[in-house]
């Protein structure tokens, strides 16, 4: 049977997103960056390969419990987003002069009266929300189309935020709904997606059902005002419908419609229409005519800028991460030293067996050798082995003052896997040894047991402060390589839609 899930649905499920961020009881949400190591084809434990793609043009990831094991064995890091970090979202879409907008309609998608004939915008779209009826302007100011003077192209650029409607010299009317802030800009804009949120000065001023626009689309003939003149205007027309106060007039050029302006406003409309009997009649009318069909447009529930993300459809959710250099303030938990081809949204993610709760995680295993013998000089992607144990792992970082190795295991060889096919940990005091030209060595310094740039150590060794396996990816993005530096700041917008 004829059915559908509706776009309340969507919005409804964009806002339960938004407030595990806030609510009482939290979800914790961590942005993941990872994969140091380039996309290829990579030889399993039993000697089939897998095709990762090249880093240019990686795999789409598969939606299966792979993905949500192996992301954590090349993770570099994590950060918390906060609820400051998340806000409702929609498509961006500027102004530009010569185009020509579609209306709101709350109509679009029904069969136009009388006919089998869906209702759709001038655009052609038979939604709201793929219609393109609100802009953004060079003010970083947004507005919705009331009106496009007869689906004429728009000159004049919107200005100002009054809550009253704004009338254009193009002929275009437009509801000022709500402005980005400086900061706003910076975190929630981007080339295809902008924040969204309710103005409360706005909000306030909205009427519940209190109507402004008229369409005309049947101007019907024959019409008079009193006097015999079949052009002019009538006055105080009703407008019926469950709400209450609304009046019209309306414009008769030779006998025919051509405009209606609401005059009163009233309150409370779900539905309304305009009678050609009420119109005949009118105080100023001749009590002639027939054939006209008057579409009275309803406003979203509470009225125009009630509710701007419900209106215009924000039913994705921006999130805005910065990864700055190493995040220093807390304990250099970001590598600098590699890129990353991996980004991963991460729920309800443990650290040390414990819900996670730090404001960054590193994601790497470390080691610390000893100073005598002095190690080499390791160079990152550089495999490394420690012969002893059948360890094998992928050099991330060398930090060569504080003699730190960092370092990933995965599941394929040369990266993580012994020739037996196993994962074997690197342990106790075994020389450790890089695969590169120089074939550095260091001997793991099992004395050590103290906290180096928020990197704790235990005889030697530090585990990922990320529990693998912990918390569910519930986003996972493969891409090409994004270069990191102390200096940089990664500003990462993921957009979740609904």
């Amino acid at each position: 049977m004829p059915a559908i899930i509706t776009n309340k649905f969507r919005i409804h499920n964009s806002e339960q997103f938004q407030e595990a961020f806030s609510e009482a009881s939290p979800n914790t949400m961590y942005l993941g960056i990872g994969r140091p190591q380039p996309f290829a084809t990579s030889t399993r434990g039993d000697a089939r390969t897998n095709n990762e793609g090249i880093d240019t043009s990686p795999v789409t990831p598969a939606d299966n419990l792979n993905a949500q094991h192996f992301p954590f064995d090349d993770m570099l890091a994590t950060k918390k987003i906060a609820a400051s970090d998340v806000t409702f979202a929609i498509p961006r879409r500027d102004w530009v002069t010569g185009t020509t907008y579609d209306v709101y309609r709350h109509d679009y998608g029904e069969y136009a009266t009388g006919t089998t004939t869906a209702i759709t915008s001038n655009s052609g779209k038979s939604t709201l929300f793929d219609a393109s009826f609100y802009v953004l302007t060079t003010d970083r100011n947004v507005y919705k189309c009331l009106e496009n003077d007869g689906n004429t192209a728009s000159t004049v650029e919107p200005t100002g935020t009054s809550t009253s409607i704004l009338s254009t010299g193009d002929g275009y009317k437009w509801k000022y709904l709500y402005s980005l802030s400086a900061s706003q800009q910076i975190n929630f804009l981007s080339t295809d997606f902008t924040g969204v949120a309710t103005n409360s000065t706005v909000s306030a001023a909205a009427v519940d059902g209190a109507l402004d626009i008229v369409k005309v689309k049947t101007a019907g003939s024959s019409y008079d005002v009193s006097g015999g003149a079949t052009t002019g205007t009538i006055t105080a027309v009703p407008i019926r419908g469950d709400g209450s106060s609304g009046v019209c007039s309306v414009t008769l050029a030779s006998g025919a419609v051509s405009t209606v302006t609401v005059t009163t406003a009233g309150t409370g409309y779900t539905f309304a229409y305009i009678r050609s009997a009420d119109i005949i009649a009118a105080t100023n009318a001749g009590g002639n005519g027939s054939g006209a069909e008057l579409d009275v447009i309803i406003p979203p529930k509470g009225g125009h800028g009630f509710n701007a993300v419900k209106e215009l459809g924000g039913f994705y959710v921006m999130m805005n991460v910065n990864f700055e250099g190493v995040e220093a303030g807390s304990g250099s938990d970001v590598s600098a030293a590699n890129d990353f081809r991996k980004i991963a949204l991460i729920r309800d993610p443990k650290s040390g067996g414990a819900a996670a709760s730090a404001a960054t995680l590193r994601a790497t295993k470390a080691v610390r050798f000893a100073s005598s013998p002095t190690p080499g000089t390791f160079s990152v992607d550089e495999e490394i082995n420690q012969a002893t144990t059948g360890a094998v792992g992928k050099v991330v970082e060398w930090d060569s003052v504080n003699r730190i190795l960092y370092y990933i295991q995965t599941r394929f060889n040369d990266e993580g896997v012994d020739s037996n096919g196993n994962l074997t940990n690197f342990s106790a005091g075994n020389v450790i040894t890089g695969q590169g030209g120089s074939s550095p060595t260091g001997t793991p310094d099992t004395t050590d047991s103290s906290t180096v740039n928020g990197t704790t150590f235990a005889s030697g060794y530090s585990v990922s402060e990320l529990d693998a396996d912990d918390g569910d990816i519930i986003y996972l993005e493969n891409r090409a390589p994004i270069t990191r530096a102390t200096d940089q700041t990664e500003n990462i917008k993921l957009i979740v839609e609904f």
